[in-house]
């Protein structure tokens, strides 16, 4: 047994280990993956006014050993690695090791500011459940969890920055510099981590021992916390993918509130084609993805105790959820109408006399910088954005399904793809296909499944160590039987709902691409373009900017109801009738 776990734990680490070598080797190919001359690239970080002549492209190559080749430059980089050299930047000039402590140390302190903020609302989401005893459809999470962070980072610095003046809109001084760039990463965050905890906690709080202890007189608070120990083991890993994903993916954030992190430092870095720096930066985020992966898993380890290793395990029982077909046919319906009008209207008819106008019933939405009808590009962009993530999001639950039953040899894969930023993948990914629609998909797929798959892995785990599947074998079913009998019913219908509520996530990761220009190009009417173009006249034009915001917030509260209302049909279909039973006569 000791041998078998040694094993799978060498076949994880080698995992991580190939895995760690083929993105950074990735990222140091990136100037030839591109097929731009790099000397290029850095003369023009250098000095934006001198003409590259021949003669200075040649002497930046010089410089910079860019004659060697590719290959070289990279086995110097990794002699250099193995000495705790980084190298030095190109651009600059400057040892990259300090700047790249110096980005993790402030975006450390950010991410723990944030993820304060998403477990104080995630508690505030969670109460209730604890409080009722059931959870409701979740669509209010849902729509936190959707909106998006760079958007919600701009509005609080218009109205606590610009107009109340309460708090700084800039820089990295002090304690108050950390106030509104973690509000905008945290309120997401929070959204989605308590929509997990919440969905899990009544099937929880439905136990057995739960009627025991409160017949025993045992507190609620205590009850309280010992449901909370009993719905996290498998949760666990998902606030270490949060918390992994408030420091590389703070890009935009850092970037509105010229927040020196190492996700800007990272971007900036790929911008100017700065690979020791690049390569630097990207190396620190790795390696927090896996230590924090790795405390994750030894979090979860510890609070399940010997009962995973007994294979003693009582799974949650299934229990209905209640959600009213009202809620997601309200959402469906606003949805369906707005889109449906805006694809009657020309998305792409330019009216300069009409700019950044208020809604009217000619422009019901308003219009944005250059007079283009908001409705029509809405309606137009829903196609775009919508079906792309949701292309994304099943193909990321087919791979998590997959690789839940392998968790240990997709361990490591999923902590080095959940490590990087989005920017970061759709800079390699737009290098080598362009910038566009499928570049941003491809981008974003490489990097959604990690969260599914770890919340599937641990599911995997749990059921095959309950103690009815020991039972079930003993009296002789097949594995086959288990597996799809107990072991993929109960694993496939939680993480189909994880993904759901992901698909607003992923839309918006597609359009935090498109914001920074790695996605759809202009004029396309594209969600996240649309927030991008809006975002300079926000203060001006708000309408511009809250349409497809407020589009995104909606589909995920039509996501999750759904979702919930699916469920609970299922699970009212499933469960028998209660039996009624006479007295016997005489008593």
């Amino acid at each position: 047994m000791r041998s078998r776990i040694r094993r799978l734990a060498g076949a994880a680490a080698l995992t991580r280990l190939c895995c760690l070598i083929a993105v950074l080797a990735a990222v140091g190919l990136l100037p030839w993956l591109s097929g731009r001359d790099p000397a290029l690239a850095v003369l023009r970080a250098r000095s934006a006014e001198q003409d590259p002549t021949e003669e200075a492209l040649e002497s930046v190559r010089r410089d910079l050993g860019l004659d060697a080749g590719p290959l070289s430059l990279l086995a110097g980089w990794a002699s250099g690695l193995l000495h705790g050299d980084l190298g030095t930047s190109w651009v600059s000039g400057t040892e990259v090791l300090p700047s790249v402590v110096s980005g993790l140390q402030v975006s450390l302190a950010l991410m723990g500011a944030s993820l304060g903020v998403a477990v104080l609302l995630a508690c505030a989401l969670v109460a209730p459940v604890l409080v009722r005893g059931r959870a409701s459809a979740g669509a209010w999470a849902a729509m936190l969890a959707a909106v998006p962070e760079f958007l919600l980072a701009t509005v609080a610095l218009l109205v606590f920055g610009v107009w109340l003046g309460w708090l700084p809109t800039s820089g990295w001084v002090g304690p108050q510099n950390m106030v509104l760039p973690a509000v905008a990463l945290g309120v997401p965050a929070g959204g989605l981590l308590g929509r997990l905890v919440a969905d899990a906690l009544p099937a929880v709080l439905d136990e057995r021992w739960v009627e025991l202890w409160r017949g025993a007189g045992v507190s609620r608070a205590r009850i309280a916390g010992a449901a909370l120990r009993r719905v996290l083991p498998p949760l666990v890993p998902q606030f270490g993918m949060a918390a992994v994903g408030l420091t590389g993916g703070a890009v935009a954030v850092e970037t509105v509130f010229a927040v020196p992190g190492i996700g800007r430092t990272a971007l900036g870095a790929a911008k100017s084609q700065d690979l020791p720096l690049l390569q630097g930066s990207v190396l620190g985020l790795l390696a927090l993805g896996l230590v924090t992966g790795a405390l994750a898993a030894f979090t979860r380890r510890r609070l399940l105790g010997p009962a995973l290793r007994d294979a003693s395990l009582a799974l949650p029982p299934v229990r209905p959820v209640r959600a009213h077909p009202a809620v997601p046919s309200a959402l469906f319906a606003v949805l369906a109408v707005t889109i449906g009008w805006g694809l009657l209207r020309d998305p792409y008819a330019v009216n300069t006399t009409a700019r950044l106008a208020a809604p009217s019933w000619t422009h019901p939405l308003g219009t944005d910088g250059l007079g283009r009808d908001v409705l029509a590009r809405l309606g137009h962009g829903a196609a775009s954005t919508v079906g792309t993530a949701a292309a994304v999001c099943l193909l990321s639950l087919l791979v998590a399904l997959a690789l839940g039953f392998l968790p240990r040899i997709a361990e490591g894969a999923a902590d080095i793809a959940n490590a990087l930023p989005p920017v970061i993948v759709g800079i390699l990914v737009a290098a080598v296909v362009g910038p566009g629609t499928g570049g941003a998909a491809l981008a974003v797929a490489l990097i959604s499944w990690p969260a599914l798959s770890a919340h599937a892995a641990a599911l995997v785990q749990e059921v095959r160590a309950s103690a009815f599947l020991t039972a079930q074998r003993a009296i002789g079913a097949s594995p086959l039987w288990i597996l799809t009998r107990h072991v993929l019913p109960s694993v496939a219908a939680p993480v189909a709902r994880h993904a759901l509520l992901r698909l607003p996530g992923i839309a918006l990761a597609l359009a935090s691409l498109g914001f920074l220009g790695l996605g759809a190009q202009p004029p396309a009417p594209e969600w996240g373009l649309l927030l991008d173009e809006s975002r300079a006249y926000v203060e001006r034009a708000p309408w511009a900017a809250l349409a497809p915001a407020v589009a995104l917030a909606l589909l995920a509260g039509l996501a999750v109801s759904g979702a919930a209302l699916a469920r609970g049909q299922r699970t009212r279909r499933a469960t028998p009738a209660p039996v009624t039973k006479e007295a016997p006569v005489g008593v």
